[in-house]
C-alpha cells in the first residue's frame, strides 16, 4: 500500500515502520548504541562526509530515532525531521539555522514563555535582534520588516491565549520579503494542523506534550526541507550535543500510535469544558477557538481539523481569584505542562510566562486571571464537575461584589 494514500489514524501505526527483517519483531527496536563499526576506513569516511546514508556516532542519531523521525516527517508532509532532546532545542535550533549575528526576527506577540526567554536573553548575545508584533494584522507584520529580517517565528494556535494565525496570508507575505517561515505546531500536533501544507518552511513540536502524550519523555521535532534539517543534524544539534536519545523516541513511537484516538477525545472535552466556563459567572472570558466568540473562529475552522485539548480563560477577581479556584481543584493537577492523560492547569503570569516582563504580559493578554487548562482523558462530567466545586467560593464573591 501506498504510505501517501492513508489517512492519518493509519499513518500514525504504520509510516516509517516495518517489521524487523532479520526477527520479525512488530514493535521498534530500541537501539541505544554510541558507536558503529564499519568495514572498512573508506565507508566510515563516506558517511562522515554524508555522501553515504549511515549512522557514525550516537550524538547525530541512531535506527531508532530514525524511524521515528521518518513518521515525523511523513506525517508532518515535510522532506525530513530531526528529534531533539526538548521543545527548547527544537525552537532554539530552528532559530539558530537560519540567523546569525545582525539578524533580525519577527515574532508573533503572545508567544510561549520559552520562546519569549530564547529571543530575549540568549539571541542578543549573539546579535540577533527580535520584535514581539500582532501577527492578527498583516500590516503590522508588514512595518516590522527591516533589511536585515531573516525569519517570521509563529505559533498558532498560541500559548496561552489561543490566538490563530493564518498560516498562508503570513508565509506568502515572508515569502515575498525572504523570510524563512517557522511554526510551533505543538498544540495542534499534524493530526489538526499541517503547517507546512500551508505554506510554511519550518515546523517545531515540543514532542513532550501531545505527540507522546503520557508525560514520561522530554522531546522535540524539527521539520523542513532535507538539506535544512541535515545542517541542523550537523551543525546546530550534533554541535550542541541537543540530541534525542533511543528509549525516549521509543516511547514517542509508542505514544503516536494512539494520537489520533486521544486527539479526538481532548478536542471532544476541551469543547464542552469550554462551552460550560463561558456560560459560567465567574468566568469573565473563554478563549478556545471553537467558540463562535472566538476572534479568530472561522479562520481556525479553515485552517485546523478540530480546536484543540487546550481552554484558556479568565475567572472574575484576578491573582486571588486565580489562585482560589486553582488550590481548590480536586482532579485536576497544578501543573506546568499539558498534553497529558490527566487534566493539568496551570496560571501563565506566575508559571510558563513569568520571564516575560508584567508590563509586557498584559499587552499580549496574560492577566493575572489567566488560567491554562490542558483537558485530560478523563470522563469529560468528572472535570466539569470538578471546575464547578472549584469555582463555587469565587461565585459567592462575584455576589458579594455585584
Amino acid at each position: 500500500m501506498e504510505m501517501r494514500k492513508w489517512k492519518m489514524d493509519t499513518a500514525l501505526i504504520h509510516a516509517g515502520q516495518e517489521p524487523c527483517e532479520k526477527t520479525g519483531a512488530v514493535a521498534s527496536a530500541v537501539v541505544p548504541a554510541v558507536a558503529y563499526a564499519f568495514t572498512d576506513v573508506d565507508a566510515a569516511a563516506a558517511v562522515v562526509a554524508g555522501e553515504r546514508e549511515g549512522t557514525y556516532y550516537g550524538r547525530y542519531g541512531n535506527p531508532t530515532i530514525a524511524s521515528l523521525e521518518a513518521k515525523i516527517a511523513s506525517l508532518e508532509k515535510g522532506e525530513a525531521a530531526l528529534g531533539v532532546s526538548s521543545g527548547m532545542a527544537a525552537i532554539s535550533g530552528a532559530l539558530l539555522a537560519f540567523l546569525k549575528q545582525g539578524d533580525h526576527v519577527i515574532c508573533t506577540r503572545d508567544v510561549y514563555g520559552g520562546s519569549y526567554k530564547f529571543l530575549t536573553s540568549l539571541a542578543p548575545r549573539y546579535g540577533i535582534e527580535t520584535d514581539f508584533v500582532d501577527c492578527t494584522d498583516l500590516a503590522a507584520v508588514m512595518r516590522a520588516i527591516r533589511p536585515e529580517t531573516r525569519v517570521l517565528y509563529l505559533e498558532t494556535p498560541s500559548n496561552p491565549c489561543l490566538t490563530i494565525l493564518d498560516i498562508g496570508q503570513l508565509s506568502r507575505l515572508a515569502h515575498a520579503h525572504g523570510l524563512t517561515v517557522i511554526v510551533d505546531n505543538t498544540f495542534m500536533t499534524p493530526y489538526l494542523q499541517q503547517p507546512l501544507e500551508l505554506g510554511a518552511d519550518v515546523v517545531v513540536h515540543s514532542a513532550t506534550k501531545y505527540l507522546n502524550g503520557h508525560g514520561d519523555v522530554i522531546a522535540g521535532f524539527i521539520v523542513g526541507k532535507r538539506e535544512a534539517i541535515q545542517y541542523m543534524r550537523r551543525h546546530i544539534m550534533g554541535d550542541l550535543g541537543q540530541n534525542l536519545n533511543a528509549w525516549d523516541a521509543f516511547l514517542i513511537l509508542r505514544g503516536l500510535k494512539t494520537l489520533g484516538l486521544r486527539i479526538r477525545q481532548h478536542c471532544q472535552s476541551a469543547g464542552e469544558i469550554a462551552r460550560y466556563l463561558e456560560a459560567h459567572p465567574a468566568i469573565e472570558r473563554v478563549y478556545y477557538p471553537g467558540l463562535a466568540s472566538h476572534p479568530q473562529h472561522e479562520l481556525a475552522r479553515r485552517q485546523m481539523s478540530g480546536m484543540g485539548g487546550i481552554v484558556s480563560f479568565e475567572v472574575r477577581g484576578g491573582l486571588e481569584a486565580a489562585k482560589t479556584f486553582m488550590n481548590g481543584l480536586r482532579l485536576a493537577m497544578i501543573s506546568f505542562s499539558l498534553g497529558d492523560p490527566e487534566t493539568l492547569v496551570q496560571h501563565p503570569a506566575s508559571m510558563t510566562h513569568f520571564a516575560i516582563p508584567s508590563g509586557e504580559r498584559e499587552a499580549f493578554g496574560i492577566t493575572d486571571g489567566l488560567i491554562r487548562f490542558s483537558t485530560g482523558l478523563e470522563d469529560a462530567s468528572d472535570i466539569i464537575d470538578d471546575l464547578e466545586q472549584a469555582l463555587q467560593p469565587l461565585l459567592k464573591q462575584v455576589a458579594s461584589s455585584g
